[in-house]
């Protein structure tokens, strides 16, 4: 039996492409697979004339996790050139879905963390059950949220994404609502009706007019990213989780510890 495939992508006749971040088993945490299957997705959508919103889920209970721990801990251990790489991946996915041509929903339920966070900020709308967890939670296993930085800063504003990326505080969704992370909080049962709801209204935006607002919207207001901010962010992302600390952090959370920088 070959393995599900880690990103689902179905379009309907309307023009709706539904991304389902599909690792279950793991909360849909992702790694170098999800992303490039991700990457192949959105490059499709992004050329596609016949897809006009798309709907970003996850697969099960979650909404999605971050990077997969498993995978971070083994990318620690990488050459710093493939260790480059993979940082890469993970921003050029950011990027990619921020500056997708289309309107974008994220439908967060259950818990959305790390660079699950970060899909949140690059989407055009986002919507959450009432029950919903969030949390920038790098920094408490050592690593650093550089490959979604710019992005917390752009939805939250810096004084939200200074607290939240650098404490790691979990917070719900009426937090989230507060600062920004989301736009709207409706009951569990409410979640997929009203994401379809804001789908069928965003079929009424011309697709042309919706392509050309939004790049102008992040062009002149500096939320592009270029080929060396990118370079960098990955390089910075790549070098912290290499370090002691981001060594010590996965390790501890692996063991079901406290790193040593946390008390006891």
């Amino acid at each position: 039996m070959t393995e599900a495939a880690p990103v689902l992508l179905e379009l309907d006749a309307r023009g709706i492409a539904r991304v389902t971040l599909n690792r279950p088993k793991v909360n849909n945490a992702y790694d170098e697979e999800m992303l490039a299957a991700l990457q192949d997705g959105l490059a499709r959508i992004a050329t596609d004339p016949a897809v006009r919103v798309v709907v970003i889920a996850g697969q099960g209970k979650h909404f999605q996790a971050g990077a997969d721990i498993t995978w971070l801990a083994r990318a620690a251990e990488y050459a710093p050139e493939r260790g480059y790489v993979a940082s890469m991946a993970t921003t050029r996915t950011m990027q990619m879905l921020n500056e997708l041509p289309k309107i974008t929903i994220a439908k967060v339920r259950g818990g959305c963390f790390g660079g699950g966070a970060g899909v949140v900020c690059c989407c055009d709308v986002a919507v959450a059950e009432e029950g919903a967890i969030f949390g920038l939670t790098e920094v408490r296993v050592g690593v650093a949220p550089t490959p979604i930085s710019t992005h917390m800063v752009h939805a939250l504003g810096l004084r939200q994404a200074r607290r939240y990326g650098l404490t790691g505080e979990r917070f719900g969704a009426a937090e989230a609502l507060r600062i920004g992370l989301v736009h709207e909080v409706v009951p569990a049962d409410r979640l997929d009706a009203r994401v379809d709801e804001i789908a069928d209204e965003a079929l009424m935006a011309a697709p042309g007019a919706v392509a050309r607002s939004k790049a102008s919207m992040l062009g002149a207001t500096g939320w592009t990213l270029d080929a060396g901010t990118m370079s960098w962010l990955a390089y910075d992302s790549a070098m912290q989780r290499a370090s002691d600390e981001g060594r010590e952090g996965l390790a501890a959370f692996r063991e079901k510890r406290r790193p040593i920088w946390a008390p006891t």
